[in-house]
């Protein structure tokens, strides 16, 4: 599976990217992998205050419907609305085209609190152990 460096994740599965002031968030590798097929996507509005940890999307696959969780609290600032019509770009790109929506942060240090990639993949690890 594919966990880029220049990513942060969280503990629910979500990736988020900063470029400059803004967040990009989506679904990581190994979480549209068990996912599976995903058929619909939920997205937030614009505008809409997320906070850390919190639902604030939903993503529904040919399995259940699972809650996505804004990796840090801040301002909705822009959607992938492309998903709407084609919500298996999440399957096929997670990192590029499947992202979800991207944030305009409004607490910087809960950057700091994501986990790295190498923090990320040994969770996954022991996840899988037990």
């Amino acid at each position: 599976m594919n966990f880029p460096s220049d990513l942060r994740y969280t503990k629910s599965h979500e990736w988020a990217r900063k470029t400059g002031d803004k967040i990009v968030v989506g679904i990581t590798d190994y979480a549209q992998h068990e996912i599976s097929d995903v058929v619909f996507v939920e997205l937030p509005h614009v505008a809409q205050q997320a906070e850390q940890g919190k639902a604030i999307s939903i993503v529904e696959s040919v399995k259940a419907a699972f809650d996505i969780y804004a990796p840090v609290s801040g301002t909705v600032k822009a959607i992938n609305t492309t998903l709407e019509s084609d919500p298996a770009i999440v399957n096929e790109d997670p990192y590029g085209k499947g992202w979800f929506f991207e944030l305009t942060p409004t607490k910087a240090e809960e950057w700091e609190k994501l986990l790295t990639k190498d923090q990320y993949e040994s969770m996954i690890r022991q996840g899988a152990k037990g």
